[in-house]
């Protein structure tokens, strides 16, 4: 995908010069160790922090789930510019990590932890947010994605871990099941799809505390 409407030619990190690695809490590990395992991913799968040149890679599985609609609010494909400024907004990054799942060196899914919400009194909470590319499916990748951002968010100290999903999103539903998220909300033909569809928007969280 070209990026539009920048007319500027330079590097993602020669544009972006304060976007570093995200995530430091998280060591570069390759697939097989004993985080993997903890999080049960397949064997041929590992997981490190996000870098810059994974942007191609993020933008692309996002927008896969904005294309085939009912998992973004976002109604059209998003640039690599876009997904930048997403991947700046998680600082500082020891408090708002994004990982990526990769498969011989091929990103196959991300996750990020994310501000809840822009005023301070909302710090000791976050969101769960992530995706998987349509070819990695059916792997467990999503389970495991699911167990970083618990695991994550309670070593980081936060009160509660929330999610926000289309209601007839059957699968992301069930993992918030599997996993004791409890429901607190549903918002009735809240959200319009690439497609033009509106969704019921359900709202979920996980007490750490």
């Amino acid at each position: 995908m070209e990026c539009g409407g920048s007319g500027d030619d330079r590097p993602l990190s020669a544009r972006h010069p304060s976007i570093r690695p995200v995530g430091e809490g998280l060591k570069n590990s390759e697939a097989g160790t004993s985080h993997e395992q903890a999080l049960g991913l397949p064997e041929e799968y590992g997981v490190r922090p996000a870098m810059v040149e994974d942007l191609q890679a993020i933008t692309d599985i996002y927008n896969q789930a904005v294309s085939s609609g009912g998992a973004s609010a976002d109604t059209a494909v998003q640039t690599v510019e876009e997904r930048a400024v997403w991947l700046h907004s998680h600082t500082p990054r020891n408090r708002y990590p994004v990982i990526v799942v990769q498969q011989a060196g091929t990103v196959a899914a991300f996750a990020s932890i994310s501000r809840f919400h822009p005023r301070p009194g909302y710090d000791a909470i976050v969101e769960l947010s992530y995706y998987v590319g349509l070819g990695h499916r059916g792997h467990g990748l999503g389970t495991s994605l699911v167990k970083w951002g618990l695991q994550t968010a309670r070593e980081l100290g936060y009160a509660s871990l929330n999610t926000v999903i289309f209601a007839d999103n059957a699968g992301s539903m069930a993992l918030m099941r599997r996993f004791d998220f409890i429901q607190y909300g549903l918002l009735p033909h809240a959200a319009e799809d690439s497609q033009g569809v509106r969704h019921d928007v359900a709202y979920w969280y996980h007490s750490l505390s």
